[in-house]
């Protein structure tokens, strides 16, 4: 499978760095080696979702419980939970921290990914959710704190888009 094991790793890292202690998701293959990561760590919770927007309420959950939490969803994924993300977690102030695999972006071989590429920063910059890609591997921990260091603070929505420069090996 192209995509990178190594890169996952230090997303994953990052993201425990950050006291991150429940992940939800769907299977994705852009995700996959995270999720698997998830499920094989006895000090992550990882929730299997049936929708996207169901990583809403286990985060908004997480949240009043005391415990981080990390959405992780393909940007399909994203424009299928915009309802739970606005009347949810922008409304009750909840931060919610979305890793968010940017399909249909620049390389993009697979015609059906395009359209959720092409709208994906647009609908974020609509809803007014700070984002950043995560595109090179020395830049991801940092990154992934300083985004949840703002969820937190600001009690909002903030997104990391996973760029195919990060998360596949075999670009040619």
């Amino acid at each position: 499978m192209p995509v990178s094991k190594p890169n996952s790793q230090i997303i994953y890292d990052a993201l425990k760095a950050c006291d991150i202690r429940i992940i939800s998701a769907l299977p994705e293959t852009w995700l996959v080696h995270l999720i698997r990561m998830g499920d094989d760590d006895p000090d992550m919770t990882l929730v299997r979702l049936a929708k996207e927007e169901e990583g809403v309420g286990i985060s908004a959950g997480a949240h009043l419980a005391g415990v981080k939490s990390a959405m992780l969803m393909q940007n399909h994924g994203f424009l299928a939970s915009i309802n739970a993300i606005v009347s949810c977690a922008q409304l009750y102030r909840i931060p919610l921290l979305m890793i968010i695999s940017h399909r249909g972006w620049f390389g993009e071989k697979d015609p059906w990914q395009t359209e959720g590429g092409l709208v994906t920063i647009p609908v974020l910059e609509a809803l007014d959710i700070p984002h950043t890609t995560l595109d090179d591997p020395d830049t991801v921990e940092l990154r992934i704190h300083k985004a949840q260091t703002l969820a937190e603070a600001s009690s909002r929505p903030v997104a990391l888009l996973l760029d195919r420069d990060l998360m596949w090996e075999d670009d040619a």
